[in-house]
Order: structure tokens, then C-alpha cells, then sequence
């Protein structure tokens, strides 16, 4: 990745621009890709003046929203063949199928943090376009939360300059500590159910 990004330094502002909306697209379908690594170096590239701050967070954004839409779709039209067919081993069907529920009740908040919940943000597209919430809303605020994310990070990078790579290793202490959470968030509502589901049956 440091040999990558530092071939991104010497490259024509054309492609930084290219690199960053292309890898904030793929990061939303094929994660975890570090396109918020290069977000940030495109930040401190904006700092000594090689790319425009303003394009930069408006690309990276755009890529943003386009993956988080395109999961949306896939989810959409495939997700119920998806379970069904038990593609989705790590979760039992039933438990789909509570946490579509789940989405289609709280998803909106979910898509408005949804840039904010790194590891996790593909699975988050895919449940909302599943759980069909509308498509308008959802697309503004996704784009509303991967502006504030990428203005965050394009700032660290044109506030620290050469010295970028520092906020790394909190980026990625950030990133590990939501995916735990998030995850034991989904464990423990599909705990939940499960408990009520044979606390029924014996009753």
C-alpha cells in the first residue's frame, strides 16, 4: 500500500481523481479495500496544491454513493434468491430475516452512519436494498454521510501534510472497534430472537 500510494503522488491530478472515486466505488462491493487510506493521501496531495480539495471530496463521494447504490440493487433484485438458497452461511435463514425486519424499521438511521461503520458498510447496502427502502432516501443519505466521512479524512490528510500516514493506525483501531461492535450488535439481537422464539414454544 506505501508503494501504491506513493506511485498516486506522481501521477497526473486527472488520475487521483480517476484512483480515488474508482477505488471509493469498489470498496462498497468488494470490501475491505483501503480506499479511505487513499482518501487521505489524496487529502495531503490537496495540501501542497496537486489536487483540488473540493473535487477530491466531491469524486470520492460520488464513488461512494455509486457503490453503496449498486449493493443496494444487488440486494434489491437478488437478495431474497440469496438467502433462500443459503448463501449466506455465518446467519440462519430465520435470522435474515429478523434482521431485514429490523432494517426496514431502522434502516434509515443505519444508512445515514453508514460510511461511519467501516467493515461493515457493503453488508449495509445489501440489507437496505433488500429490505426495498426507498431508493431517494436512501441515495441522499448515503451521500450525505460519505460527504461528512471523506470531508473528515481528506482534512486529516491536507491538515498533516507529509505526515498523513499518522492517522492510520487510528483509522484502523476506529475501523476494527466498529466491525466488533456491530457485529456483536447483530449476535445479540439474533440471541434475542432466538430466546423468545423458544421461550414460546415452551409456553
Amino acid at each position: 500500500m506505501e508503494a501504491f500510494v506513493d506511485n498516486l503522488s506522481r501521477l497526473d491530478p486527472f488520475w487521483v481523481y480517476f484512483v480515488v472515486a474508482g477505488i471509493a466505488y469498489i470498496e462498497n462491493i468488494f470490501p475491505p479495500f483501503p480506499s479511505d487510506v487513499i482518501v487521505i493521501a489524496a487529502g495531503s496531495l490537496a495540501g501542497i496544491g496537486t489536487v483540488n480539495f473540493g473535487l477530491a471530496l466531491l469524486l470520492a463521494t460520488t464513488g461512494s454513493t455509486l457503490g453503496f447504490m449498486t449493493m443496494y440493487k444487488i440486494g434489491d433484485w437478488f437478495g431474497d434468491k440469496i438467502v433462500e438458497k443459503g448463501k449466506i452461511k455465518f446467519i440462519p435463514i430465520d435470522g435474515i430475516h429478523k434482521v431485514e425486519a429490523w432494517f426496514r424499521k431502522y434502516g434509515y438511521w443505519v444508512v445515514a452512519a453508514n460510511r461511519f461503520m467501516a467493515g461493515t458498510r457493503a453488508v449495509v447496502s445489501f440489507f437496505v436494498g433488500m429490505s426495498e427502502l426507498s431508493i431517494l432516501k436512501s441515495t441522499a443519505l448515503s451521500f450525505a454521510s460519505a460527504l461528512a466521512w471523506n470531508f473528515l479524512l481528506l482534512y486529516a490528510g491536507k491538515a498533516l501534510g507529509q505526515n498523513w500516514r499518522a492517522v492510520l493506525v487510528y483509522l484502523q483501531a476506529y475501523g476494527q472497534t466498529i466491525t466488533i461492535v456491530v457485529i456483536g450488535a447483530l449476535v445479540a439481537v439474533l440471541a434475542h430472537q432466538l430466546y423468545s422464539k423458544r421461550s414460546r414454544k415452551s409456553s
